[in-house]
């Protein structure tokens, strides 16, 4: 179902180019990354099958009013509920975790869906609730629809997209009239609630919050090992890099997992400082571009949409070049458009369409 009367006119076309840039220099980056590594080949092709699938979505998305979307919001809820609680039976395992399902030569991500549906679900809660008291029975309202989803993620275990979905809920929060109060309050209770859950998380999850905080002097191999790779990797680049392909921490295998969560490591190495402060820059140009169609929508549902997205790129990529940098814990998180994933990408793209979608109808329809 497309709106009658919109105009074309009003697409972030700046914000779309920022997104083919991003996705572009991610995928070469990828092919740098896997080169020499058979297995891994094929991650270029599918890479950018979804690059080509998840720009399609963005103008089909984009064409659709973004109030249909908010009115299924009950059935996507119901589906991304059930898909996370079959994961923990039918799901393929990573790092100690149920992650994904496989269909064909394709993994499927739900958690990276429920992002999405999640800032969808939370927008229409909180226009329902705008004009409702900022006390506890608001926040209340909200988590729950929040942990609904989070509940399931958590369980995986996966800790990492338990933090960005609470983020994303508390920066809602915020931005819709949190009293200063109430943030001391959830401070505080994150706090002693962290401080209570430690002891039950898994052994690796443990691992890496300890070896951040007490790194072991001798880590040439084990828990920091990536991490020291990362920043090797990082220094070796200089200012202007060692050039595409010829970076010696990428090229020889030392930097594991370069095409995913290290891939800025791996970018810094070989297009140096000027290559990663470009990167830092184009996804801060993203973000800002949903800021201003957060500023620009026609209520505040919409509102919502563009922050939320603009929250989730900003949270997941600021992390990820966190973590190699390493002042974070590793996290697990991907740099948006950059990090090869298909369910990744493909949700970020579905997201850049519904901030086009409130781009587009940031005006009442004249007729």
């Amino acid at each position: 179902m497309m709106s009658r009367g919109i105009s074309w006119r009003s697409f972030d076309f700046l914000l779309l180019g920022a997104i083919v840039l991003a996705t572009s220099f991610g995928t070469a980056m990828i092919r740098s990354a896997v080169a020499g590594n058979e297995v891994l080949q094929p991650l270029i092709s599918r890479q950018v099958y979804f690059a080509l699938l998840g720009l399609v979505l963005i103008f089909a998305v984009a064409a659709i009013d973004y109030r249909y979307w908010l009115a299924l919001y009950r059935p996507m809820y119901i589906v991304t509920m059930g898909l996370l609680i079959s994961l923990s039976n039918l799901g393929q395992e990573a790092f100690g975790a149920q992650r994904w399902f496989q269909v064909g030569v394709l993994f499927l991500q739900p958690t990276e869906f429920a992002k999405i549906v999640a800032i969808l679900v939370l927008a229409r809660y909180f226009e329902k609730a705008q004009y409702d008291a900022r006390d506890l029975r608001w926040i209340l309202r909200g988590f729950l629809w929040a942990f609904g989803l989070i509940i399931w993620i958590l369980l995986q275990p996966n800790l990492s997209n338990v933090i960005v979905l609470s983020v994303i809920f508390v920066a809602m929060l915020w931005i819709n009239g949190l009293k200063m109060k109430q943030v001391f309050v959830l401070v505080i209770s994150v706090l002693v609630l962290t401080a209570i859950a430690f002891p039950f998380l898994e052994p690796y999850q443990q691992a890496r919050v300890i070896n951040f905080v007490f790194p072991p002097p001798n880590a040439t191999y084990g828990a920091t090992y990536n991490v020291q790779q990362a920043l090797i990797a990082i220094g070796s680049g200089g200012y202007f890099g060692t050039g595409y392909g010829h970076g010696t921490q990428t090229q020889l295998r030392f930097l594991k997992v370069r095409h995913t969560d290290f891939i800025f490591s791996a970018a810094s190495e070989e297009f140096g400082m000027i290559g990663g402060i470009l990167i830092i820059l184009t996804l801060t140009f993203i973000v800002w571009r949903c800021i201003r169609a957060a500023q620009k929508a026609r209520d505040l549902a919409g509102s919502m949409i563009a922050y939320g997205v603009g929250i989730l790129i900003f949270f997941q990529g600021t992390v990820n070049i966190g973590v190699n940098l390493n002042v974070v814990p590793v996290s697990g998180l991907p740099l948006p458009f950059i990090s090869y994933g298909g369910s990744g990408l493909t949700a970020l793209m579905l997201g850049i369409g519904l901030v086009q979608s409130v781009v587009m109808r940031h005006k009442q329809i004249e007729f």
